[in-house]
């Protein structure tokens, strides 16, 4: 990997295969999230770019983010077709987990299903665009919120394996939504909520489906629990009135002035990237 000094600003220069942004919490709950942009074995801190030119260029190679053999096209946010089309993980159950079919003797990978599939798993609310449901293991809190640009999150159940959080959420997208609207999350105009009221309101009105899952996996399989809501900010100094995309496959330079981070977007004066969707992409940074 290279790492050399950019003569005109004096700031390293990066050279790697994109990752999705290393998202932490602050010090103190009312700082930023603190972000670094990963390409290859190099971190470059963002939250100290910003108000300053950011140049991003893809140099036309993709590399698998599982085997890193060369690619044309990457699959499901960073996979060759190969490994697309053989890993537990690319599975159409990881994106629908009531879809789990482990106990038919079909999972692709049944050591990996064992080791990611059978643990704790969370289903939670959260306010990214506006209420939404969805479900995490356990060990990706905070992550899973920060990687949504989630500015208010609460746990509120607690399950023993994938599948089950599946039929969970299924039972919850009967009152709420359980996806992000990206463009209004980027706009920045989501107005805070009650997260622990619309917990009690929800728990109340599916409680007989509750029931009736405990019914069938068992009372102590689906655990109610009792955290507080946490709040997230993140380093944005201005946010889009009208939300453009840039797309490397359509433009392999994406520069500007970098205005914001949040989620797994890099906002700038010229528009917005999600650097998820890019996953296995080789970039220059400057």
């Amino acid at each position: 990997m290279q790492h050399v000094a950019d003569s005109a600003s004096q700031r390293p220069v990066a050279q790697g295969c994109l990752s999705k942004m290393a998202a932490a919490l602050p010090s103190r709950p009312e700082s930023n999230v603190i972000y670094h942009l990963r390409a290859g074995e190099q971190r470059v801190p963002l939250n100290e770019r910003i108000g300053e030119q950011l140049n991003l260029t893809w140099t036309g190679a993709i590399a698998c983010t599982h085997c890193g053999r060369a690619t044309k096209k990457s699959f499901a946010q960073g996979y060759c077709y190969p490994c697309f089309k053989r890993l537990a993980q690319c599975d159409t159950c990881i994106m629908k987990p009531e879809t789990c079919h482990y106990h038919q003797g079909t999972c692709r990978e049944p050591e990996w299903g064992e080791k990611h599939c059978f643990q704790p798993h969370i289903v939670y609310l959260a306010n990214s665009s506006g209420l939404k449901v969805g479900i995490t293991r356990k060990t990706q809190m905070p992550t899973r919120w920060l990687d949504q640009g989630a500015i208010q999150a609460l746990p509120i159940l607690e399950v023993d394996t994938r599948q089950l959080s599946g039929f969970v959420e299924v039972l919850f997208k009967e009152q709420v939504a359980d996806r992000t609207n990206w463009r209004a999350m980027l706009k920045g105009e989501v107005a805070a909520l009650d997260l622990e009221a619309e917990r009690d309101r929800l728990l109340q009105q599916l409680a007989n489906g509750l029931v009736q899952l405990r019914e069938l996996h068992g009372a102590d399989a689906i655990r109610t629990l009792h955290e507080q809501p946490m709040d997230f900010h993140y380093p944005v100094d201005t946010f889009p009135n009208k939300v453009v995309s840039h797309n490397f496959d359509k433009k392999p330079q994406v520069e500007g002035v970098l205005q914001g981070v949040k989620g797994q977007y890099l906002i700038f004066d010229t528009g917005v990237i999600n650097l998820r969707k890019f996953t296995g992409y080789e970039i220059m940074v400057s």
